[in-house]
């Protein structure tokens, strides 16, 4: 890794370490954040078999690991934020699931120096973690190692365009509506005061990517139709109309061009 990404990867750390401590809190009180959390855990529940072994990238506070836990699963959560390590670590013991869910202070770009590498069923990266490097092609390209044959990957990306920041084109709000569309060299971030770049990459990308190691399975758009969860209390101001969103998502979450211009999509490949 460049001196440039390692900085970029420290500055992410720094800032959601910091924002570990309310993290949990703020998500669970967005109910579009539930709806995508929902959303993922589905699919993902339709590709995992019995008791998988599962890598988890960018594993946060750990609510994923412990719900795949929880679902009797076997999670080895990797985070560079040792705020959020140490979060995931309190949350596993109270839950009584250190026998299942194992953690390791690791950056993505560095799976090659995984202390535990596996071989795993899957491996899992949720709410855009992995758009905070622009060498996506090295990250996928160190799955194949990691996994046994026929092993799985499920990525959740932000894509180079998103049907809703375009609409705010009518607002007046350009910088917003835009910032996916011209940021090849990676867009600014701010969060608690730490300021870091973002990468957008669409399921091609991730396809060309990953083409002589992987097929793809399926391909859903999350948050195409239901709108973006910074859209503070939609659900609530507008409930028949929230519900008619979710309906419309659930009928063409995998048909194109749907599936490629939410805020987010889900990708789920296998490895030949």
């Amino acid at each position: 890794m460049n001196s440039a990404n390692k900085l970029n990867e420290q500055q992410a750390s720094l800032a959601f370490s910091r924002q570990a401590i309310h993290f949990d809190e703020l998500y669970e009180k967005n109910t579009i954040i539930r709806y995508k959390r929902d959303r993922v855990r589905r699919h993902i529940l339709d590709f995992l078999p019995d008791h998988a072994s599962i890598l988890e990238l960018n594993s946060g506070t750990g609510e994923d690991a412990i719900w795949l836990a929880r679902q009797g699963h076997h999670v080895h959560a990797t985070d560079i934020a040792p705020g959020m390590q140490e979060k995931l670590k309190q949350k596993v013991i109270a839950a009584a699931l250190e026998g299942q869910v194992t953690s390791e202070l690791r950056s993505f770009t560095e799976l090659d120096q995984l202390n535990n590498k596996g071989p795993y069923d899957h491996i899992f990266s949720n709410f855009a973690g992995l758009n905070c490097t622009n060498e996506m092609e090295k990250v996928v390209s160190s799955f194949p190692s990691l996994l046994k044959e026929n092993g799985l990957v499920t990525l959740v990306l932000l894509p180079k365009f998103c049907l809703w920041e375009s609409s705010l084109l009518l607002r007046g709000r350009f910088k917003s509506a835009t910032r996916r569309m011209f940021a090849k060299n990676g867009r600014t971030a701010r969060v608690e005061g730490e300021y870091f770049k973002c990468w957008y990459y669409n399921p091609s990308d991730i396809i060309a990517f990953s083409k002589k190691e992987f097929e793809v399975l399926r391909i859903e758009g999350l948050c195409t139709f239901v709108p973006p969860s910074y859209i503070e209390g939609f659900a609530e101001k507008h409930p028949g109309l929230y519900r008619r969103l979710v309906g419309l998502e659930e009928k063409w979450k995998t048909a194109w061009p749907w599936r490629a211009i939410g805020d987010y999509y889900i990708v789920t490949l296998r490895r030949k």
